[in-house]
């Protein structure tokens, strides 16, 4: 092909790819900031039979072959060009909170205690993607809980009806679906597939990974398996009696909760004869003496980045309820928290986006084990993004284009409450 003819069909292939055509991923100039990956899906030329641009461009068969991927299936037009034409942004997120979002229209009002960590978590996560430039932020909100989120989107349902339709339509359009919900009763795990099948994309775990996570003995079972320490335990199914012969104190906890729900701690065996059969498929396991501890991991095809390890502010009342954190740990128990968190994580491969590792850290390294891992967002994220100077929703995003991990600074020491109350207390040190 002659230069002239080859610059023919350069020209409209950098106008739609955004001028860089070499590595990945490639960036729109003027319209990202730099280093932001481009959500284009279009073919690189290993796809169309050729082993560079230069010579996809040389062979008409290439090139061809090329521009018929892109335009005679219609797969750039209908997903790239006439969706965006009368914008003023370039991505729309549709970030969807199960118990705020309609979830749970048509039933009883959640817990409060649901509703309030809903309600922080959203909130922060939709400020955050909304500061990004040329991005929109969408949502939708049960009308019993009106929220005011300033810049985003809002899509006020009142019928599990309307939810679902809207629902389906935000999750098509969005180039990213972000799925916050509780684990409990398949609703995370049904929440992704919806999102799946109405032809969004997920930035977060699939619901393979979501359904592994989700299940608490299964989860403990892979970490096991791979030398990642848990407490001891084993799953009881509905209507089973506790046994008498196990190592108490113990946890009893629902394999697929979420938020402290149903969870118990069993003292002894009297505790344990005492309290009949379990209403549904359980975890009993050992109860560990520690500090409770967490880690927010962002995951991307390239890796993980581990951020700040916090404390768990934990009640003592034997129902272990959520009621916050604070962040930053001290470096000595901070540094094996986080290496617990990513060996969890590379035990369980595969996960996108944010994911939270629940951990409890003993008096030593040998004592440290791995709780759970939330296959969302947590209500940890409120203080973390206080944290740190960096955008955290935008660094999620960069990892799960294929972002490559790195070190974040935290410049804030944080005590947060579960209902999204943040206290800075100066700058990055020991607050735990």
């Amino acid at each position: 092909m002659k230069a002239g003819a080859r610059d023919v069909v350069r020209l409209p292939l950098r106008i739609a790819a955004g001028a860089r055509l070499h590595g990945s991923p490639r960036v729109v100039p003027g319209r990202w900031q730099a280093g932001w990956p481009a959500l284009s899906a279009i073919p690189s030329p290993h796809s169309v039979g050729c082993r560079s641009w230069s010579t996809a461009y040389g062979r008409p068969a290439g090139a061809l072959r090329f521009w018929l991927r892109i335009l005679v299936s219609g797969r750039f037009f209908c997903r790239w060009v006439a969706p965006r034409r009368g914008r003023d942004w370039l991505v729309e997120i549709f970030v969807f909170e199960f118990v705020t979002g309609g979830g749970f229209l048509g039933q009883e009002i959640p817990p409060p205690s649901l509703l309030a960590e809903g309600r922080a978590m959203l909130g922060a996560l939709a400020a955050d993607f909304g500061r990004l430039p040329q991005v929109r932020v969408t949502t939708t909100c049960d009308q019993r809980f009106p929220l005011p989120l300033p810049g985003c989107q809002v899509s006020e349902v009142a019928t599990p009806a309307a939810w679902e339709q809207e629902f389906a339509r935000l999750a098509g359009r969005a180039e990213w679906t972000v799925v916050i919900a509780p684990e409990f009763d398949d609703l995370l795990y049904s929440s992704a597939a919806r999102a799946l099948a109405a032809g969004g994309r997920l930035l977060g775990p699939s619901p393979a990974w979501i359904a592994l996570a989700a299940d608490k003995h299964r989860t403990a079972e892979a970490l096991q398996a791979t030398g990642v320490p848990v407490p001891a335990g084993i799953r009881l199914e509905q209507g089973q009696l506790l046994p008498v012969r196990f190592a108490y104190p113990a946890v009893l906890k629902r394999v697929d909760g979420a938020g402290s729900l149903d969870v118990h701690s069993i003292r002894d065996a009297t505790a344990a004869g005492d309290y009949g059969p379990v209403p549904r498929a359980s975890r009993l396991e050992r109860q560990v003496e520690g500090m409770p501890a967490s880690v927010a991991v962002l995951c991307g095809p390239s890796g993980y980045q581990a951020l700040a390890a916090g404390r768990q502010k934990i009640s003592s009342d034997g129902r272990f309820s959520y009621q916050g954190g604070c962040l930053p740990l001290d470096a000595a128990r901070a540094r094996r928290a986080r290496q617990l968190a990513l060996a969890a994580m590379t035990a369980v491969p595969g996960a996108v986006g944010y994911v939270g590792v629940d951990i409890v850290l003993g008096d030593d390294a040998a004592e440290d084990v791995v709780v759970e891992i939330n296959p969302r967002l947590t209500t940890s994220y409120v203080g973390l993004r206080a944290a740190y100077r960096q955008n955290l929703a935008q660094r999620m995003l960069e990892l799960a284009c294929g972002g490559q991990p790195s070190e974040e600074e935290v410049t804030e020491q944080v005590d947060f409450d579960a209902d999204g109350t943040v206290r800075c207390l100066g700058a990055s040190g020991n607050v735990a």
